[in-house]
């Protein structure tokens, strides 16, 4: 069964982000997720999932100092104490929450370091932050970001991931797979998807090149989400889209979907 949740950081933009709650619900959905949820009390968020009957699925740890470039502070070695500090509020957030997946985003690629001395520490971080994290039941997710969208992002090919993923062998430590990404990234996305699958615990749809609505771009997305439900793939996957019609039009490919979903831990 494919099950949506909504991206609130990129869906029903009219509305300030704790109002989206209630229209993700109106629209259909059953689960949501979004970028950051620091800038809201954890209870006042829980209260608006509570009022509207949705489950948080997905969001980021703390990606550092966002305003000043700042896209991830795993893989930094000079970042560790602030990362460290990153793990415990989203697990705190979490557990508020009711979320089982976060998302550790690498950071950018340090100049100063080698990519192999970069590799490690993220392997490191993640190593430290699966530790906390698995007591809890919470899974930690890593995505491969193209470079286009977000220049010098570190963990930029689906390749490197797997192997860190292998290397790391942690059960609670898994690939995020965004479908825009990797056709950016690699293209072959088929492919991708059945080399990558067995390693993945949660997905998110775009359509490039605009990183549009699935029905609007270069992607079958009929094609794949059969792909990703025939091979028994039964996580959620996220509408992380840039909506180029008004709401409404804009979730119309989505209709089939929502009118079957059930809940998922």
């Amino acid at each position: 069964m494919i099950r949506l949740a909504a991206n609130l950081s990129f869906l029903f933009q009219d509305l300030a982000l704790p109002d989206r709650f209630a229209a993700a619900s109106k629209a259909g959905f059953k689960g949501v997720e979004y970028l950051f949820p620091y800038d809201w009390a954890p209870e006042d968020l829980r209260a608006r999932l509570a009022d509207t009957n949705l489950q948080q699925v997905l969001f980021n740890l703390s990606p550092g100092d966002w305003d000043t470039g700042e896209r991830g502070l795993a893989s930094l070695p000079s970042r560790q104490d602030a990362f460290r500090a990153s793990v415990d509020q989203a697990l705190e957030y979490a557990a508020r929450l009711g979320c089982r997946r976060l998302h550790v985003m690498a950071g950018l690629r340090d100049g100063n370091l080698s990519h192999d001395a970069q590799k490690e520490q993220f392997i490191a971080s993640l190593s430290h932050a699966a530790a906390l994290a698995a007591p809890e039941g919470i899974t930690l997710l890593i995505e491969p970001i193209n470079t286009g969208d977000m220049p010098g992002y570190f963990l930029d090919d689906f390749d490197l991931a797997a192997d860190i993923l292998t290397t790391l062998a942690h059960p609670n430590v898994r690939l995020q797979f965004d479908l825009y990404h990797c056709q950016r990234i690699h293209g072959n996305l088929s492919n991708r998807l059945e080399r990558h699958l067995g390693q993945t615990g949660h997905m998110q749809i775009a359509n490039p090149p605009l990183r549009a609505e699935p029905d609007t771009g270069e992607l079958d997305y009929r094609f794949l989400l059969n792909q990703i439900d025939q091979a028994g793939y039964d996580g959620w996957i996220g509408c992380e889209y840039k909506p180029t019609r008004p709401m409404t039009a804009s979730l119309g490919w989505a209709t089939e979907f929502l009118a079957n979903q059930t809940p998922l831990g």
